[in-house]
């Protein structure tokens, strides 16, 4: 039957080509128009699933605190008028992300790639929350290009973040329980922001753009918050470890001649997760496993004498720095257990790793300090 077909759309399209052109070339054609119907589709489709998550995320943070979402609905008319200068000044909202009334962080002052020095969570005063309520945007005014990947997001993961602060203040009654019975809007909306952070981590831009600023700003913020970090974490911890892997890969593979800028930037961000309790242990683990592996590489490269991966050699550095401090912070908090962090991939990093050092130490001095330093630590009282 498929012969069949094939054969029967075969004969079609020889009868029905215009003249002056091939037979091939009218295939071609054909095809071409098929696919540009089919990427219309695609966009619709896509547009369409962008709005049912925006209406989830509506409803989700209506069910948690209807009366938020009562003062924000007050503002629709001054949001559309806004909306109507979008149109006009593309620039304009981007400005007011760029400031959006929601401080998720004690101190924002950012690098120059955008990535904030500290993120420990400051407490807003009922002025101050009532003012972010008055000015802040609606979920449905978000960027109609790739920005939106984050924007969206972002809006959305700033409100719970709000609601949190005022609900925390006695400003709002919210019940988060509701986390619990909601899980794909979550899962979807963190999903959305790591995805969207790992697309302009590969292709960063200079300056930073505020977007990109205010997503990690939002992420860190969201994972360090005593009562959202644990709903966060239960749905999107493999989608968390998945992000961490791709921010060391993008890390150890970057090759492009001015990269130092924007893989510290890089290298702060897994810092910065490495706050939390729950991805530090991974986060440690996963480390371990890959500066062991290039150790081992270096070493036989320089026991035959072959030739080794220059870049990479430059960018484990700062894979070693993270590994360190991330170690420290470990050693410094007595009230957090770490007995069994690091598990199997500390073993296999401590295994051997005399011979390793005694044998890169004359040709890699710094690498062989740094693999000393972190067995060090990782064997400083056993981590008690």
């Amino acid at each position: 039957y498929l012969k069949i077909s094939k054969l029967a759309l075969a004969f079609a399209i020889i009868h029905s080509k215009p003249p002056g052109k091939s037979s091939r070339e009218y295939t071609e054609y054909l095809a071409k128009t098929v696919s540009e119907q089919d990427f219309g589709w695609k966009w619709k489709v896509e547009v369409l699933e962008a709005e049912v998550l925006r209406l989830q995320q509506e409803l989700l943070l209506n069910r948690i605190s209807p009366r938020f979402c009562l003062e924000n609905r007050k503002q629709d008319t001054s949001a559309e008028t806004l909306l109507g200068q979008e149109s006009i000044n593309p620039t304009s909202y981007s400005s007011q992300l760029e400031d959006s009334g929601c401080d998720v962080c004690n101190d924002s002052a950012f690098d120059s790639f955008g990535i904030a020095s500290d993120f420990h969570q400051s407490e807003h005063n009922a002025n101050t929350s009532k003012h972010w309520l008055e000015r802040v945007p609606p979920l449905s005014l978000c960027h109609s290009s790739k920005e939106q990947s984050l924007t969206a997001p972002v809006q959305f993961l700033q409100r719970l973040l709000e609601i949190r602060k005022l609900s925390e203040g006695g400003i709002l009654q919210a019940d988060f329980s509701e986390l619990e019975n909601d899980s794909f809007t979550i899962w979807n909306s963190v999903s959305q922001l790591l995805d969207g952070l790992t697309v302009f981590y590969n292709s960063p831009k200079f300056p930073a753009p505020s977007f990109l600023t205010e997503g990690v700003s939002v992420l860190i913020s969201l994972i360090t918050d005593t009562k959202l970090s644990n709903h966060v974490m239960k749905k999107c911890f493999k989608k968390m470890e998945e992000f961490k892997k791709n921010l060391i890969q993008i890390i150890l593979r970057n090759k492009s001649v001015n990269r130092f800028q924007a893989l510290h930037s890089v290298s702060q961000t897994l810092g910065l997760l490495g706050r939390n309790n729950i991805l530090r242990n991974s986060l440690i683990s996963l480390l371990l496993s890959e500066v062991r592996q290039f150790a081992e590489q270096l070493l036989q490269a320089h026991q035959v004498q072959s030739v080794y991966d220059i870049t990479q050699y430059e960018n484990i550095f700062l894979l070693c720095m993270i590994l360190e401090q991330l170690l420290q912070n470990e050693t410094q908090e007595s009230n957090v257990s770490s007995s069994d962090y690091g598990g199997e991939e500390k073993t296999k990093f401590l295994k051997n790793l005399d011979q390793i050092i005694l044998h890169l130490s004359d040709e890699f001095p710094l690498f062989s300090l740094y693999l000393w330093r972190v067995s060090v630590l990782l064997n400083s009282g056993q981590m008690q």
